[in-house]
Parts: C-alpha cells; structure tokens; sequence
C-alpha cells in the first residue's frame, strides 16, 4: 500500500508526518469527487474498493465540505435513515399481518427486508466493544468526569497510572464485562486500550448526538432565536456559550444550551465563524430564527453587536433585543465603551464574589451595616438580605452600591487591618486590593454617574421583566424615556455639575482624595497650559459619552421592528381586557405575515379571538401570558393566534414562564462554578449540562464506524504507543 499523498506533486508520507491521512470512500459518488479534486488520470480507471485499499490524501488535499460530511450531517442522515426504516418495517408489519390473515397458510418469514445483510460475528462483538466505550464517555460526562487523571508532574519517575478514562475501563473489565476482556486479551502490551485520538472522536460524536437530539426539537418547531451568555474560559481558550429558545410540542417555552463557540477577537471573523456554525455544523436554518441577544460583559459588546448587525443583514427578521436573564440597566452599563465603566464594572463583580466566599465574610459586612444604619433598622436589614443575594444583576445595583460604599470600605479595611489575625494571608490580601480599587476616586465618579443617568431607565427596565401586561406597555413609554436622555443630553453642563458635586461629597465622607486618574496627570505633567478641572475632564470622558451611549443603545434593541412585535403582546387576553378590547394587532402582525399559515383569514381571525374573550363567561378569568394562551384547549381553532403566539414567546426579551424550562442556563452556570478552568471540556460540558437528554447508543456506534473506521478494521487502529512500565 503507497504510504503518499495521492495529490499531484505532494511528498507528504502517512509514516513521517503530524498530518492526518484519510481513505478514500467506498462510495462510488463521493469516490469520484475525490479523483476529481486529485486530478490524477491514473486513478479515474480504478474502482472505489482498489482506492479505498491503497489510496490516501493528507489531510492539506482533503477537502471537508466538497469530499466528506462532518459527523452532525451523518448522524442527521443516519438518524432519518432509522426513522424511515422503522416506518418501513411497521408498514411491512400492517401488510404482514393482513395479508396473514386473508392468506394464514403463508410461512410467517415472508416479506420481511432481504437486503439487509446479518452481522458477522466479528461486526457484533465489534458495536459491542465501541457500545462500551461510549457507555464510559457518556457517563463520565453526566457526571462531571475529567478525562485526564493525575498529572504528569505529581507521578513518580517510573510508575504508570492511567488516566480517568483508562481507569474506568479496566474496573469495567475486572468487573466481568467479557467483549472488553477479550479486546484487552488481544491488545498489544504497549498500546493504549483506547487512544486520545479515538476518545476524541467518539466525545464529538456523543457531543453531536446530544445536540442533534435538541435541534431535532428545534427544527420540528420552525421557529427559535439565539442567546449567548459570557465568555468562559475553556482550558485556556475563550469560548461563546450558545443556546436556543424555541417552542416545544406541548407548547412549553425551551431555553436550551447547545455547544460552545471558539471567540475571536476580530469581530468580523466571529460573524463568519457564528453564522458557519449554526448553519453548516448544526444545521439550524435561519430563515426562522426570529430573535438574536448576547450577554457579554464590558469589553466585549461592540464585537457582538457587529455579530448582530451581520445577521440582521441576512435574516431581517432575526430582531437583535435585550435578554430577559440580564436587567436592561446592567445590560446598558456593561455596553458602554468607556474603560473606566469596565474596571468599575468588573470591581463590582470581585466585590460580591468575595463576600460570597464564606458565611464569616458576610456576616463581618452584615455587622458593619448594622452600626451604620442603626437609626434606620428597617433599611440595614434589607441591605443585609440585597447583600446576601446575587445583587450586581438588579435593576438597582448601582443605587445600592453608592448606599452600600461606606460600608464596603469599612468592611474591607477592617479585614485587611485585623489584628486579631482572624483572616488567612490570601483573605486580607484581597480585601486590602479590593479596599484600595472601591476608594479611588474615579470608581466613586463612575458609579454615581451610573446611577444617576440610568436612574431614567430603571422603572422601564424593571417592567419589561414583569408581567406580560408590563412588557406591552413599556414598548409604549420608550419615547418618553429617549426623551428624558435627549434632555439630559441637551443640558449636560448642568447635570454633570450635580453629579459630580454628590461624588465629591461621597467622597468626601468617605475620606478619599479628590484627583485625576494617574494615566491623565502623567500625560499632561509639565503642561502649564493645561487648565482641565476634575469637573470638566469626567464630563468630557465619562458622562458625555455615556448618555450618547445609552440612548444609542436603547434605540439599538428597540429598534421598529422589535417595538412592532412587542405591540403585538395586545394579543393576549388579560392585556386585551385591560385595552377595553379596543386593539389594533393586525396592523402590527404584518411583519409576521409570511409565518402564518393562513394569513387571508388573520384579520376575521383576530376580530373571533377579540368577541370570545369580551363574551367570556363571569366565571372565566382572562389568561394573563402568553405560556396561559398556549396551553388553552381550543387554540388550534385559532391558528393564525397561535403561530404569533409562538413567534412572539421565543423573542429572547420575554421571560421563561415556567421555571422548569430554562434548565440550560442555569446548568451551564452551575458546571462552569463547578469545574477548574483546565478540566473543562466543550464536549463533556454537553453531556453534563443536557445529561437529561435521551441518547441513542446505536446511532453513535454506527456514526462512528461510519466516519473513522471500515468494516474490515479495528478501532484499536488508533491506539497509541506508551512506554512499557
């Protein structure tokens, strides 16, 4: 067998390279795509067994999207494949049994599939061999599992001690399993009984199964919008979590985590990469996807909004929106592009987090509150609860932290400075980092500002997390809001002076000293000339660019469109009620109109909907959700309502409902707080975060022969060499 690449003029030996080699297909039409791309004559007379037996392509001439299908496109193909075969065998099945009964002296073997052939005995012990492996992947990924066991540095010179995975795999064997016995048996000592090659593979291939099982869901249901949370890290890599909102058979709304995006820096290369991935490697087709929201934290939001702006190009009605995990006023404040609003931002975050670390650290704060707001009880005992509760998300936060400062400050040094040493060295050392980061003076400024200009968007951010109610007429009080910025804006002399007058005085209080960040003081050190004030350089650098920020940014996510969609919320009965059923849905549903399945009727539809709960009986109580008009029995007689209902339910600024449905994100939380940062994997965090979802051992056994090995072959081709021990 020729160990070269079958590429014209490529040296490159299967033996002496760090590439990767593949096979050429047995199948006779992506065989002759291969020949094509190899431009060889010599080949083009061969058969597809004879290339498949000794022809290779490296893995520089080897096309993935022209010659092969990645292993989400072959589980789809194989999951159908299955599906059709199991509905051809219960048709045959009907036949059988009724031609049985007209015809009872038929033999019973009659009619059943010769086309397929029986596994030979080899094939069979082989599935249940592969079935094995993924039954340890599988498990170690629900449970949390890393791969990898000791590390290479804490094993003395000498000793052999394998791996989580290797581990497992040998107690299953000491604990009778026979097919892995035998395989072991006939293993070469100095191999390794399942590579990190083909535990790669086989992790992508449960990694895709899983997915696919959701997407299937996904895709039954037509429409979905797109969520990512945070960067994470990744074992080193920066990675987008992505899930989908859709709306399942039983009318229930999904919020599901469905895999991990490598994050680029570039912006434009990460729309590329985002939009590849969904579409090719996941399959999901756009042309439904109906809403776009992307959490991330200060730093990243521009690059994410290029993201969007790159979507909604293709996919018009994929409306860019706010998330309803995230408050509008954090939202805007982690968008601003202003540094000095990332590192304060960021303090925050540490702040909370270390007095999160233990009980002792919060009930040191708690009793720095308590002398502090002792004549005002009722106030410092709701500061203690805030402060025991995750409160950096509310729509308040920056309102509480200004109140809470003093206290902070207090807390902090009294931590750093104890001289009963009550604090270990890493405690003390954080919290006097921490004391010096929230008692500089452009954290104060900033904070205060914060406050103060996203003061005019709290009450609207805090109503598009309420009821339904609450979210129709919010859309409807955004001008007033824009206009408040504008004026704010067009008279910022004036509210800057005020702003930064209550920051001196905090300040001031708090015994800091006044002055202007060191970066500025050094630049212009030397410059007489130069006449800047504290005053006008925080105007000019901080409240200035905030307000044109904010009001920028609400005209962003509340563009036409998304305010459209939002008046349609009209169509839920409590909010009807409350409009004396005087409403105008149709005109706002046109943007929808291509979704609907009979959009000639809408409007005789939509005037049936309106007299039925006008004429309700006294005893009827108006659904107040959406979620409450889904689940109404007679629906589907409306199914013009019901589709807008269900466009409406997946826009990412409406919230879940029902708890119990939105597992994805809290799961993904859960496995990121639980997981060290170089034990993370985005294959076992699939498998861990959707470990409810049902799995088809079958499906990945046959995928797995499909892409990597041929029926004549072993996996243990594999293996990998180690050092005899």
């Amino acid at each position: 067998m020729p160990n070269f690449c079958a590429a014209p003029n490529c040296t490159r030996k299967s033996t002496q390279s760090d590439l990767a080699f593949f096979r050429f297909p047995r199948d006779p039409a992506r065989c002759q795509k291969w020949v094509e791309n190899c431009r060889r004559a010599d080949l083009e007379d061969k058969t597809p067994d004879q290339l498949n037996k000794h022809y290779r392509l490296c893995a520089k001439h080897f096309e993935t999207s022209m010659i092969c299908r990645t292993s989400e496109d072959e589980i789809r193909t194989l999951k159908q494949k299955k599906i059709d075969e199991t509905s051809e065998q219960e048709q045959k099945h009907k036949e059988t049994n009724n031609s049985n009964a007209q015809n009872p002296s038929e033999e019973e073997g009659e009619g059943q599939d010769e086309d397929i052939l029986p596994l030979t005995l080899e094939e069979k012990e082989n599935k249940e061999y592969l079935k094995s492996l993924f039954e340890i992947l599988i498990l170690m990924g629900k449970q949390n599992i890393p791969l990898d066991g000791h590390e290479a540095d804490e094993i003395p010179e000498g000793l052999f001690t394998p791996d989580n995975f290797q581990a497992l795999l040998e107690c299953r064997i000491n604990s009778g399993e026979e097919v892995l016995r035998k395989r072991f048996e006939t293993t070469a000592v100095n191999t390794l009984f399942c590579s990190k090659t083909q535990q790669r593979q086989m992790l992508e291939i449960c990694e895709s199964c899983i997915r696919e099982e959701t997407l299937r869901e996904v895709r039954d249901s037509h429409f979905f919008s797109i969520i990512t949370d945070d960067v994470v890290d990744i074992a080193g890599e920066e990675h987008l979590p992505v899930l989908v909102r859709f709306v399942d058979e039983s009318h229930n709304l999904r919020e599901e985590f469905i895999g991990f995006l490598p994050y680029e820096a570039d912006a434009e290369i990460l729309a590329v990469k985002f939009h590849t991935m969904i579409t090719e490697k996941w399959g999901l087709n756009m042309e439904y996807c109906r809403g776009q929201a992307y959490i991330v934290s200060s730093g990243f939001s521009s690059k994410m909004k290029v993201v969007a702006s790159r979507l909604l190009e293709k996919y018009p009605q994929a409306i860019y929106t706010l998330c309803s995990s995230c408050a509008l006023n954090m939202w805007l404040a982690k968008s601003v592009p202003v540094m000095g609003v990332s590192v304060a931002l960021g303090t925050i975050e540490e702040v909370c987090s270390f007095f999160h670390r233990s009980p002792q650290l919060l009930l040191e704060l708690d009793n720095v509150i308590s002398v502090l707001f002792q004549n005002s009880k009722e106030r410092g005992k709701e500061l203690k609860e805030i402060c025991h509760s995750q409160w950096t998300g509310r729509h308040d936060a920056f309102e509480i932290l200004v109140e809470l400062l003093q206290a902070l400050v207090l807390c902090l040094d009294g931590i750093n400075s104890d001289t009963n040493i009550r604090w270990n060295n890493y405690i003390a050392g954080r919290a006097f980092v921490l004391c010096s980061a929230v008692s500089d003076f452009d954290f104060i400024v900033t904070i205060v500002v914060l406050k103060n200009v996203l003061s005019f968007t709290r009450a609207f951010g805090k109503n598009l997390q309420g009821q339904t109610s609450d979210v129709f007429f919010a859309a409807g009080s955004l001008t007033a809001v824009l206009h408040s910025l504008n004026e704010v804006m067009e008279n910022i002399e004036v509210y800057h002076e005020f702003w930064f007058e209550e920051a001196t005085n905090l300040a001031t209080k708090l015994d800091i000293q006044m002055k202007l960040p060191g970066k500025f003081r050094r630049a212009h050190q030397g410059n007489l000339e130069s006449q800047l004030t504290s005053e006008s350089y925080y105007k000019e650098t901080l409240s200035v660019p905030t307000v044109e920020h904010i009001i920028q940014e609400l005209k962003d996510i509340f563009s036409e469109q998304h305010l459209k969609a939002l008046k349609c919320l009209s169509l839920v009965p409590s909010v009807m009620g409350q409009l004396k059923f005087n409403t105008s849905e149709e005109h706002h549903a046109d943007m929808y109109r291509s979704d609907l399945p009979n959009p000639d009727t809408l409007s005789a539809e939509l005037h049936c909907w309106r007299i039925k709960w006008k004429h309700r009986g006294k005893d009827i109580e108006l659904p107040s959700t959406i979620y409450e008009a889904l689940h109404l029995p007679d629906i589907k007689f409306f199914p013009n309502v019901y589709a807008l209902l269900k466009v409406l339910c997946i826009l990412p600024v409406m919230k879940v409902e029902n708890e119990r449905y939105e597992n994805g994100r809290k799961r993904l939380k859960a496995y990121l707080r639980n997981t060290l940062t170089d034990q993370r994997s985005s294959n076992l965090a699939l498998l861990n975060i959707n470990f409810d979802i049902k799995h088809d051992l079958d499906l990945m056994v046959d995928t797995y022969i499909k892409l990597y090995t041929s029926k004549s072959e072993l996996p243990t081709d594999n293996s990998e060499t180690v050092e005899n021990t």
